[in-house]
Order: structure tokens, then C-alpha cells, then sequence
């Protein structure tokens, strides 16, 4: 290592230890949660999941309660994440437009519909009432921030005149509802399979819809 270079660092093996026990921890408390739902989860059925003992999770999350915020919200930004890998691929011209906005709904719809996703959707609705700021909560840690980056890619479209979109956002959430809202009903929120015949059409008809509404249109020739 030459005199300028800075050694790297890396996480001690202790410290690695602890973050997995706590990713372990957090992947249990989800399952618990949403397989018997808030009321009835205790610590003692979490720490069993996730093979620790109760005064760990204690040492790692706290109560019951702070455990449930935390593992809702990290699961939310987790998921998140892996949401904006999709944007990857969003299209930046006309050319493949359609296409490239179906090839990006199928795959925010994988996202959307995987079983932590899912569970997330399901206890933030039953549990609205007895939390209601978790909602928020969660939903700046995850699905505001890819409402954000699509509407700024939506916004890129519009500038360059493929698209025809005065509110970015409100388009993003159009986007969204057109291609994924009514899945949501059609699997109960994740706990009924789809027909992947049914979700090829609902992504198609979307889509459509969203080019019909907010699609360039060619310019009009005066008589």
C-alpha cells in the first residue's frame, strides 16, 4: 500500500454477527406478525422463530412495540430498494415505449407482490387504528420514495415531448394504480395466487390506458 492509499475498512466480525442476529430477529418478527397479527405476537413466539433468546431481541429492538415499528419500517425500505432496481430499466424515448413501460410494470408488480411486501400491506391496514402515524411512517421509507423516482422519470419523458404530463406525481400514482391496484384485490393482499394470464392482461390494459391518457399526440394540421 503506497503512503496515499487509505486502508479499507470492514466490519468486525462482531459486528457482522450482530447485524445478521438482527436481520434474523426482524425477518422472524415479520413472519410472527403477520401469521397471528399484532395483538397476539409475543416475544417469546419471535425469539422461537428466529432460534435467539427473548432477552436478545431485548438488547437488539426493545419492546414489542418498538419491534413491530422497526421491522415494518426496515422492511418497507428494504423492499424499497429493490423497488428502484426496476427504474433501471424505465424507457427514455419513444422508442419501445410501450413495451418498456410493460416490461417495468411486471417487474414492480414482482416487487409489490412478494410475500415481505405483502405482509408489510396486510398489517399496516389491520393495524392502522392502534398506529396510526406508522402508516406515514412507512410509507416515506418505501413506496414515497419510488412514487418520487417515477414521477422524475415520467417528468424526463414529458420534458422531451414523448409524453403528455402536467403533474408528474399524480401520473406516477396513476402509473401504479392502473397496473398493481387491481391485483391487490384479485390476490387478497398476497394471501390468493394470481393467474399470470390475468396479470399479463391487467399490465396490458393498464398500460394502455396510461398511453391514451398521457401519450404524445401528434401535432394538429390547420385546414
Amino acid at each position: 500500500m503506497s503512503g496515499g492509499e487509505t486502508p479499507k475498512t470492514t466490519p468486525a466480525p462482531t459486528d457482522r454477527g450482530r447485524m445478521d442476529k438482527r436481520r434474523a430477529i426482524v425477518d422472524a418478527a415479520l413472519r410472527v406478525f403477520a401469521r397471528v397479527g399484532y395483538t397476539q405476537a409475543s416475544l417469546d413466539l419471535i425469539a422461537a422463530e428466529a432460534g435467539v433468546a427473548k432477552p436478545t431481541i431485548y438488547n437488539h429492538l426493545g419492546s414489542k412495540e418498538k419491534l413491530f415499528r422497526y421491522v415494518m419500517t426496515e422492511t418497507a425500505a428494504r423492499s424499497n430498494a429493490k423497488t428502484l432496481d426496476v427504474l433501471d430499466s424505465f424507457p427514455t424515448g419513444p422508442d419501445g415505449l410501450r413495451p418498456g413501460l410493460e416490461n417495468v410494470a411486471h417487474k414492480l408488480i414482482d416487487c409489490y407482490c412478494d410475500e415481505q411486501s405483502e405482509s408489510v400491506r396486510r398489517l399496516l391496514y389491520a393495524e392502522a387504528v392502534r398506529f396510526p402515524d406508522l402508516f406515514d411512517q412507512v410509507r416515506a421509507s418505501g413506496p414515497n420514495q419510488f412514487t418520487d423516482a417515477l414521477a422524475g422519470r415520467l417528468a424526463r419523458l414529458a420534458n422531451s415531448g414523448h409524453l403528455q404530463i402536467e403533474d408528474p406525481e399524480r401520473a406516477a400514482n396513476q402509473f401504479i394504480a392502473l397496473v398493481y391496484e387491481e391485483l391487490a384485490g384479485l390476490s387478497a393482499l398476497g394471501t390468493r395466487p394470481l393467474d399470470p394470464d390475468r396479470v399479463e392482461q391487467i399490465v396490458s390494459a393498464g398500460v394502455d390506458t396510461f398511453l391514451r391518457a398521457f401519450g404524445s399526440r401528434p401535432p394538429e394540421v390547420s385546414g
